[in-house]
């Protein structure tokens, strides 16, 4: 029996660039939800900057490395992404807006 190659063995080469899901260490997809698509990016924890968000799903602070999902209507600028904890958007639905915010907070 002969070893193991564990080089590749041609074919299409890696783009040294990725796309932008792999940028960031996660993948890319589009979901619908309230009527409009949205894109939405799942960001591995180890490859999340180090900067906090706040979550428009349960209000709570998302800390710096903390794997978290960010989502932005497909037509939307930079300024419209939101970032979510995981478990946030997939509730969404589920959740109603019984968040308490003071009167002067943005609603996301």
């Amino acid at each position: 029996m002969s070893p193991r190659r564990n080089r590749p063995q041609g074919g299409e080469k890696p783009d040294p660039q990725g796309d932008a899901g792999d940028r960031y260490g996660g993948s890319q997809r589009t979901e619908s939800w309230q009527g409009e698509e949205w894109c939405v990016r799942h960001v591995a924890g180890a490859s999340a900057p180090g900067k906090r968000y706040r979550c428009p799903g349960c209000d709570q602070e998302i800390p710096g490395g903390a794997p978290h999902v960010v989502a932005w209507p497909e037509y939307g600028g930079v300024e419209d992404r939101r970032h979510w904890h995981k478990a946030c958007w997939n509730a969404k639905d589920r959740r109603t807006s019984r968040v308490q915010r003071s009167r002067n907070a943005p609603r996301y």
